[in-house]
């Protein structure tokens, strides 16, 4: 049974209420994108129980979703505290919503307690970060952040739609989201709590743990052109398959990254093949390339050696190709100083501090342009992630309700003192 008083435990409950409809664009599986019909139900939600833990509420030009409780100091910068409330395709329930979830945990605890600290806090609810709806990734945090690259808003989702017709619908338009960015000085941290997405929390039989820093992000736009024919009839000497081309690539990119023996990921998540029929030789590939390690030039290594690999495929095989960066996110290091705030207040809800890092991207990369940045981590069950299957235990959640709280109290007892 939750609780009606502040806890994890409601907050991990209602990361599951936003999991079905009408929150989820999808009948039988989660799938919640910015800007659809169950992002604008979602937001209406949690923007209630904003409201009803004492913040006052708005949306900014990218309809992200602010809830804002006030300090005692109105020149001081706040704390911000958020995550993201899309989902990718067949989603779990927890990722990013729970960060969300406890933000608002946390304030309503201090609002039911009469306190008020000398910064106030806002916890924001991005729209994107998974990038599941348009191309690229991130869109909330960095129009907040005011990083979003020119012409970032010049892409369409799978249903021709563009971003500036599915902002139009909710009030905004593309020629606004510079609007959304934060004042700089106006950040005095962000917190962003997140599930690890891994499985090295609940090997070590721990429930939280303090994030080090988010690895460097490469993610790449491949096309292959070759020439499409019968499938019976163009004999396999004069072929010029794209498919056969691209398949040679992906597995030439898993062998660097597996040569590497490092921290280096490199994956390749979605393809499309042209014309997409059994009896043609495929004219058209289309692939993307995430690349990802811990350290920029070891990521960028990587790219380089990947990029040569392909060419040569694209030239052994008489194919064209293109390739296009999507989005180049460098890595994010977590403030020094506010990560022993963490440590301290995982060690006071009894159980040891762990430090790793993340391999997965968050808001916070964005966020970092603004202010020092910390991210708490919840174990979940098995590791699991992007899945339906994601479970956190109401208890780990309670574990970093707590934790969140300590870490408030703390750099607001550093704040008075500074």
């Amino acid at each position: 049974m939750v609780t009606t008083t502040a806890s994890g435990a409601r907050a991990a409950a209602r990361c599951l209420d936003l999991s079905r409809a009408p929150y989820s664009d999808s009948a039988d599986r989660l799938f919640r994108g910015w800007l659809t019909p169950a992002y604008r139900a979602t937001i209406e939600r949690v923007g209630a129980w904003m409201e009803a833990a004492g913040m006052t509420v708005r949306r900014d030009a990218a309809i992200n979703l602010i809830g804002r409780y006030e300090g005692t100091r109105s020149d001081a910068p706040a704390l911000v505290i958020g995550s993201h409330l899309d989902s990718v395709r067949d989603g779990g329930a927890y990722d990013g919503p729970l960060g969300v979830m406890l933000g608002i945990e946390c304030v309503a605890a201090l609002h039911a307690e009469g306190r008020r600290l000398p910064f106030a806090i806002e916890v924001i609810g991005f729209g994107d970060e998974e990038g599941s709806r348009f191309p690229a990734a991130m869109l909330g945090s960095r129009a907040v952040a005011g990083t979003l690259t020119p012409g970032a808003a010049d892409m369409a989702d799978a249903a021709a739609i563009g971003v500036d017709a599915a902002l139009r619908a909710f009030g905004s338009e593309a020629a606004a989201l510079a609007t959304a960015r934060r004042a700089p000085g106006t950040m005095l941290a962000y917190l962003e709590t997140h599930i690890e997405q891994g499985p090295v929390l609940e090997a070590e039989g721990l429930a939280l743990g303090t994030v080090t820093g988010i690895a460097a992000q490469l993610r790449l736009a491949v096309t292959v052109g070759g020439v499409a024919g019968h499938a019976g009839t163009v004999t396999m000497q004069l072929r010029r398959d794209a498919l056969a081309a691209a398949a040679r690539m992906v597995s030439a990119i898993e062998d660097i990254a597996v040569a590497d023996a490092s921290d280096l990921v490199a994956t390749v998540g979605r393809i499309e093949v042209a014309p997409g029929a059994a009896n043609v030789i495929a004219g058209e590939v289309r692939f993307t390339v995430d690349i990802r390690a811990g350290a920029t030039d070891r990521r960028d290594r990587a790219a380089v050696a990947i990029g040569a690999a392909m060419d040569a495929i694209a030239g052994e095989r008489g194919v064209s190709i293109t390739v296009a960066t999507i989005h180049d996110l460098p890595p994010c290091p977590c403030d020094p100083a506010l990560m022993d705030l963490l440590d301290a207040a995982i060690v006071a809800t009894g159980q040891p501090s762990r430090r790793l890092m993340s391999g997965a991207g968050h808001d916070a990369m964005a966020m970092v342009a603004l202010g020092p940045v910390a991210m708490l981590f919840v174990r979940c069950a098995g590791g699991i992630s992007h899945h339906p299957a994601e479970h956190v235990d109401p208890a780990d959640a309670d574990a970093a309700f707590a934790a969140m709280r300590g870490f408030i109290d703390r750099l607001g007892e550093d704040y008075r003192d500074a």
